[in-house]
């Protein structure tokens, strides 16, 4: 890897751009598996949706949690487990989602790209992945993604609550989808 495909990828993430509407034709949409020198960018994308969205959500001690729960160290560890994905939207970085075993995890679309299906579309990915091997897919739900797996037919199966360091509470719940066209073992 040379640091002219690091200041590509770099790059290309600084220089992002909101164009205004939902996800046209024209737009080329595509999404890889990361590597480590796409750690700064999933790192990025991570934290600036938490920064902005999770506030709406949760106090000040949650959304520091989260931070530190996606950190740089869990977001190597899984790019070198080969369980990072990246969605780009024409050669720019939008969204990632880490899938682990049947667990879909770290799904976050940076906010000027929202509302243009790239949700869904991580999910249909994985989901697609998932139903390959397993029978279900589970994934540990944010207060401000809930709504989205319960449109998709995920079902809670256990309610959580973290105290953080500051003594504020952090609620999540973990949902599963099982699959009915699975020859898997649930």
């Amino acid at each position: 890897m040379t640091e002219e495909t690091k200041d590509t990828e770099n790059t290309a993430f600084r220089n992002r751009r909101c164009p205004s509407g939902s996800v046209s034709s024209e737009r080329k949409v595509r999404i890889q598996k990361a590597e480590i020198r796409m750690m700064k960018t999933v790192r990025q994308i991570v934290q600036e949706t938490i920064n902005t969205v999770y506030p709406k959500y949760y106090p000040e001690g949650a959304v520091s949690f989260f931070l530190a729960h996606h950190s740089d160290g869990r977001i190597r560890d899984d790019i070198e487990s080969g369980n990072v994905y990246l969605l780009y939207e024409d050669e720019v970085p939008a969204a990632t989602v880490t899938l682990s075993g049947c667990h879909i995890q770290r799904l976050f679309v940076l906010p000027e790209y929202q509302h243009r299906g790239y949700g869904r579309k991580l999910m249909d990915f994985a989901e697609t992945m998932i139903s390959d091997v397993y029978g279900y897919a589970e994934a540990d739900s944010s207060l401000a993604a809930k709504q989205m797996y319960i449109t998709r037919g995920y079902k809670e199966t256990e309610y959580h609550t973290v105290r953080t360091d500051n003594g504020d509470f952090l609620c999540y719940d973990v949902m599963r989808k099982t699959f009915k066209d699975s020859n898997t073992e649930v």
